[in-house]
């Protein structure tokens, strides 16, 4: 039995093609590549499929047969603008006690500014989407890295302006929503053919998955270093995302886009806002309680740890920060590529795994808090971090399964919408401070996850 729920063609709610649509997503849930539509019946015909990379001698073209390499690798063109607004989206994270103390904003200040940029990137990810399979991938990741320069260049000048900060994180947050959702589409679309033919059912969700990972761990490793030991602490990390993010925009110019001009959609772009694969039985019982952990666990883990044991650190918060960031981020890009032997190896519950993980280590977060442990918060860090890899790239893979290319952009967007609502946790629980704990607060948390990881394992035991 698989691990999801089946998809019918008797529910009207999930109309979603079936036949080798079935076939392939099952392969796609379990990551067996060995799993084949039944092949059609044979004819006395031979059919001679004809190979433009031969000459008519039968031998190969030297002219034509570079060419399946270069377009194999067309997905790397891509990979570092969305690394760079990933990239944007996190080079704020090891700042935040660097605004409460030299900026003098309140703890409530600095963390609506961390989640902030959730206010740009949700539309970023539903209204980029649904313009990009109207327009094609590419010239709406060029305005999502155009976003990201201007919110780089409003935070760089806007240290002492409340306003003009949360301005830049929103447009940060656009960059983001742009890269999660229209640039996780266009890689996906370069990992298969007629780009790719070598990649593995899965390289479409693991690799923009891995790159957007990076991209977070990397902003933070490079703000946080910055701030630490270089000058004006408060510009200088802003402007070196700002360049780099112009070079990659040339990268993006000359990568191949993916969405024909026959198979766009029609209609106006706003028409592309309703996502009827919402409704889908899989989505509802499997991501809609699982998704917004995604980015939860990240938030506890880099935001609210530092935050219990700074008492501790004194000057070496930021630094602190930073380190927890990186390790938080590090461990889920590692965990990424083994999840598909996880769905293998539990027949399909690799969801399960990420949000049983992600349970224990709210438990262990709140256990942190109460003893003000840096080493124990260390920990907690990881123990999240694997389990947001976990989670965000079971969870790709379970909506790219459902979705038909038509769909996919528009799926993607709702699903990382979900997934970044999360963030906001952070933001929750320091408000909630002078009336709860974190102690009490991250405990909560647990008993909350642990439910929708109760939801979720009795929907992948009786789909």
């Amino acid at each position: 039995m698989t691990a999801y729920p089946s998809t019918s063609t008797t529910d009207a709610a999930e109309a979603v093609p079936t036949g080798d649509r079935n076939t392939c997503a099952e392969a796609a849930l379990t990551g067996n590549r060995n799993t084949r539509p039944e092949a059609a019946p044979a004819t006395d015909v031979e059919t001679t499929v004809p190979n433009h990379a031969r000459s008519h001698l039968g031998e190969v073209d030297p002219d034509r047969e570079p060419e399946r390499p270069r377009r194999a690798r067309a997905w790397l063109m891509v990979a570092p603008a969305m690394f760079l607004l990933a990239w944007g989206g996190n080079h704020f994270t090891p700042l935040v006690h660097m605004y409460e103390e030299d900026g003098g904003y309140a703890i409530w200040q600095a963390n609506l500014l961390l989640g902030m940029y959730v206010g740009g990137l949700i539309p970023g990810l539903l209204v980029a989407s649904a313009l990009s399979d109207r327009h094609g991938r590419k010239p709406v990741l060029i305005a999502g890295s155009l976003a990201a320069i201007a919110g780089s260049l409003g935070l760089g000048i806007g240290f002492d302006q409340f306003w003009l900060l949360c301005l830049g994180r929103v447009f940060a947050g656009i960059g983001v929503g742009v890269a999660m959702s229209v640039g996780t589409s266009w890689i996906k679309e370069l990992s298969a053919p007629p780009f790719d033919h070598q990649a593995g059912i899965t390289a479409g969700a693991r690799r923009p998955s891995l790159t957007l990972t990076l991209g977070f761990a990397m902003g933070a490793a490079v703000t946080g270093c910055l701030a630490q030991w270089g000058p004006v602490p408060e510009v200088v990390p802003y402007a070196v995302h700002g360049v780099l993010n112009l070079a990659a925009l040339i990268l993006v110019i000359f990568a191949p886009e993916s969405m024909p001009r026959d198979q766009r959609a029609a209609g106006h772009w706003w028409h592309g806002l309703r996502v009827p694969l919402v409704a889908h039985r899989t989505f509802l019982r499997l991501i809609v309680p699982a998704a917004p952990w995604v980015f939860g666990a990240a938030g506890v883990a880099y935001a609210v740890m530092p935050a219990i044991v700074q008492g501790e650190l004194g000057e070496w918060t930021t630094m602190y920060a930073t380190v927890l960031t990186v390790v938080t981020l590090g461990a889920g890009a590692l965990v990424q590529n083994i999840v598909p032997w996880i769905n293998r190896l539990t027949g399909g519950r690799a969801l399960v795994v990420g949000l049983a993980l992600m349970t224990v280590g709210m438990g262990l977060g709140a256990v942190a808090a109460l003893l003000a442990d840096p080493i124990l918060a260390f920990i907690v860090a990881i123990v999240l971090g694997v389990a947001y890899g976990i989670c965000v790239v079971s969870g790709l893979i379970i909506v790219q399964a459902i979705a038909s290319p038509q769909e996919l952009a528009g799926i993607t967007g709702v699903y990382y919408s979900l997934a970044y609502s999360g963030f906001l946790l952070p933001t929750v629980l320091a408000a909630l401070l002078p009336v709860l704990s974190y102690t009490v607060s991250l405990a909560a948390v647990a008993i909350i996850c642990l439910a929708c990881l109760a939801a979720v394992a009795l929907s992948t035991k009786h789909p």
